[in-house]
Formats: C-alpha cells, sequence, structure tokens
C-alpha cells in the first residue's frame, strides 16, 4: 500500500515538472480561458485508461484523476497534439482575418455524409477531414469539435460551442440527426440547402452588379461634369460677356460648391449614412426599413419570394429531419432576416402552440400568396407538409429566375433613362449658351 502511494506521488511529480504556460480556450463557465488535455491513466485495478478534460493546469488534471482513484501516466495539451497531426503552425494575424466561407461548410458536410455512409466512425471521419482542411480557422474548430466529442460530448453539444461558424439551424438539424439515426442523410439535405441558398445569393448579386456599377459610374461622370467642365465653360462665358441661362448657373453654382466644400459634402453624406445606419438598427427603425424593402415598386416583389422561398427551404428541410414544428419555426425566425415575417412567425408559433394551423395564420397575415396558403393547408390535411413546403420553394426558386432577369432589364432601362435625362440636361447647360455666344459674335 505504502510503495503504491510512493509510486502515486513519484508520478504526480514526473508529470508536474517542466509545465509550459498551456494553449488556453475559453471557459463558458466564469468567462476565462481554459485549455483542453489528452491524459492516459491507471484505475484501481490497473487497467489503462485515457481521454481529455478541461482544466487551468496539468497539476488539475492530476487531482481530478486522483480524485477519481486513478493515477494519470501521461498528460498532454491536446491543443498541442491537433497542431501536430494536422501539421498546423502558430495562428498569424492573416490567419485570424481569414473568413470561413459558405463553400467551406458545404464540402465539409458532403464529404462528412458520405465517409459516414461508408462505415467510417465520426471520430475517424473528423481526423481524416482535418487533415484534408486547406482553410487553417476553419480546420482549429473542426479539431475542437474532434476533442470535445473524444471528451464525451454528443457532434451536436460539440458544434453548438462554434455559433459563428455552425448556426443553429445545422446544430438542430444534427440533433435529430443524431436522434433518428439518420445522420448522414441530414448533413446530405443541409448541404443542398446550402448549395441552393448561395446559388440564389450568387444569381441576385450578379444580376445587381451590372446596375450597381453603371449607377457608380453615372455619379461620378455627373461630379465630373459639374464641378470641373462646366465651372470652366461659364467663366469663358462671363468673361465674354454672354447672357448665362438659369439652369446652367444653377449647376455653376453646385460645381463651385463641390470644388470648394467637397470635405463638407463627404461629411454630410457619412452622417447621412450613419443616421440611417442608427435608425435602421432600432427596432421600429428596422420594422419600416424591412416594410420599405417589401413595397419598393421593381425589387419588392423579388425579395418577398425570395423570403418566402427560404421560408418553405427551411421548414420542409426541418421537419423532414424530425426537429418538432414549434423548434423549426423558432430556427426559421432567424432565416427569414425581415422583422415583419419575423413576427407572423412568432405570432404562428403561439397560435399553433394553442392548437391552431399553420396556413390559418399564414393567411391571416395578409404577407403569403393565397397559392402558397393552399399548398401549405393540403399538407397539413394530408400529414406531408414537408414535401409540399419543399414544392413551393422549388416553384418559387423557378420564378426567382425569371424574377431576377427581369428586374435587371428594368433597372437598366431606369438607370440608362435617368442617366440620359442628366447628360441631356448637362449637355443643354454648355450649349445654350454657346448659342448665345454666336449671337453676340454675330451683332
Amino acid at each position: 500500500m505504502g510503495s503504491g502511494l510512493e509510486l502515486s506521488v513519484f508520478y504526480e511529480k514526473l508529470i508536474i515538472q517542466d509545465l509550459t504556460p498551456p494553449y488556453r480556450g475559453f471557459s463558458p463557465a466564469d468567462g476565462h480561458i481554459m485549455p483542453t488535455f489528452q491524459y492516459k491513466a491507471r484505475d484501481s485495478a490497473g487497467k489503462l485508461i485515457d481521454g481529455t478534460m478541461e482544466a487551468d493546469s496539468k497539476e488539475e488534471i492530476v487531482d481530478k484523476l486522483s480524485a477519481k482513484g486513478c493515477m494519470a501516466t501521461k498528460i498532454t495539451e491536446a491543443s498541442k497534439s491537433v497542431e501536430s497531426s494536422t501539421g498546423a503552425k502558430p495562428e498569424s494575424i492573416f490567419d485570424r482575418l481569414q473568413r470561413i466561407k459558405t463553400q467551406d461548410i458545404i464540402m465539409f458536410n458532403i464529404q462528412l455524409a458520405n465517409m459516414i455512409n461508408a462505415g467510417i466512425t465520426l471520430l475517424e471521419t473528423l481526423e481524416i477531414l482535418i487533415e484534408q482542411i486547406e482553410n487553417k480557422k476553419f480546420k482549429k474548430i473542426v479539431s475542437k469539435v474532434y476533442y470535445d466529442i473524444q471528451a464525451g460530448n454528443s457532434f451536436s453539444q460539440a458544434l453548438e460551442k462554434h455559433p459563428k461558424v455552425f448556426s443553429k439551424l445545422f446544430v438542430s438539424l444534427v440533433k435529430a440527426g443524431e436522434a433518428s439515426g439518420k445522420l448522414p442523410g441530414t448533413l446530405t439535405r443541409f448541404s443542398e440547402y446550402l448549395e441552393d441558398q448561395e446559388e440564389l445569393r450568387r444569381k441576385i448579386n450578379e444580376a445587381l452588379f451590372y446596375p450597381i456599377m453603371l449607377l457608380c459610374a453615372a455619379v461620378l461622370v455627373t461630379l465630373y461634369l459639374t464641378a470641373s467642365v462646366i465651372p470652366q465653360f461659364v467663366k469663358i462665358f462671363i468673361q465674354a460677356g454672354v447672357p448665362v441661362p438659369f439652369a446652367t448657373l444653377v449647376l455653376y453654382k453646385i460645381g463651385l460648391a463641390i470644388r470648394q466644400y467637397w470635405y463638407v459634402l463627404i461629411l454630410v453624406v457619412i452622417l447621412i449614412f450613419l443616421g440611417i445606419r442608427y435608425y435602421i438598427h432600432t427596432e421600429n427603425g428596422r420594422l419600416n426599413f424591412d416594410r420599405l424593402k417589401l413595397k419598393m415598386p421593381v425589387t419588392g416583389i423579388l425579395y418577398r419570394k425570395v423570403i418566402i422561398s427560404k421560408f418553405a427551404r427551411t421548414l420542409g428541410s426541418l421537419l423532414e429531419s424530425g426537429v418538432p414544428i414549434l423548434e423549426c419555426l423558432d430556427l426559421v425566425k432567424d432565416v427569414v432576416g425581415n422583422v415583419v415575417f419575423v413576427r407572423i412567425i412568432a405570432h404562428t408559433h403561439n397560435s399553433i402552440e394553442k392548437g391552431g394551423t399553420l396556413a390559418d395564420n399564414l393567411k391571416s397575415s395578409g404577407e403569403f400568396p393565397i397559392d402558397t396558403v393552399q399548398m401549405i393547408a393540403v399538407g397539413e390535411e394530408t400529414g406531408d407538409l414537408s414535401t409540399m413546403l419543399e414544392k413551393i420553394s422549388s416553384v418559387y426558386e423557378t420564378s426567382i429566375k425569371f424574377a431576377v432577369k427581369k428586374m435587371t432589364m428594368i433597372l437598366e432601362q431606369i438607370l440608362l433613362l435617368v442617366i440620359g435625362l442628366v447628360v441631356l440636361v448637362i449637355m443643354l447647360s454648355l450649349i445654350l449658351p454657346i448659342f448665345n455666344m454666336i449671337k453676340v459674335i454675330k451683332h
């Protein structure tokens, strides 16, 4: 008994020696930072055990193991093991600024689903993926997920610790997949969902790119002509004694003001931008701004279709994965991105909790088209709401493609018309004084 105690003390001294400050991660309990350690130990029967544990130091790990009747034989810092196994180097400032793209999450899910379907365990799959991930920031997060699972947490619990990377929607889907035993299918479905949303976002951005560039170019050209060209011509007209039309004088004054007080103009623009941004971040401001976006003449229809498509696709995917309807509605609120629809979904949640139906609440809101509400009502009656929602989303995604093309054509025509009118006003402001100069010369 005495020799066993001496041996335990010997091992404790051996492990505690040469301690180095460990890499530290945040501890949610008290806000300070705690590292994760890997350990090997012998239990009271002499059996070898291993695992991971969070603590402030190696000494604390030894104390915790001793309290369980185990004798530590080896303790290493988990974060260092990740670096050695993945070949990761110390994080630089560029690594910290590196962004985790949607494409990284999509590829992660696809590979994860395929490997698990092939019979590879979750931990083995994550270990392989850690080696393959090129994004250093994402690699580090997946490594933390790996060690959390190894420490006894479920996959969803490990993902939940990184809300900036793995959304609540994804965590809920994984949790449902774990409960139903259909995790690979859930991961594949979420990958398809992300791909659809990314494709939709890309098409809208591409459609808006040309009109925005055209508008910026028009503004810059107009500022240049007003601030540089027109003042030079007006000076010539005044020196020649040519009467200057009122429109030309107005543009001349505007040009002089821009040249003399350009910094004031920039300051005013910045203040207006900050004021609008502050107002939008208030509760009433955000509500009014979201209502305005829905009522815009050209973009409002497209914006509404995008929201309804997201609503249907997200709700359908969650229901298909086995997530309860009330939890689904809570998650969908975070996806739609519009306060008007968030309030409708919150009211629907409360109504369904009291025995109401989804279709009736959406119909009473007045924000969902009648045909969409009717399809949802049929889905509820037949008990196949998830399939009906998927069909609604597919219909809207097809409609959005045509709406984007139509919106692009309309915006281009409007911008060209506006630019043409601006150029016409500027040209007339220059040409009319020239005609007056010709009359003066003739006399």
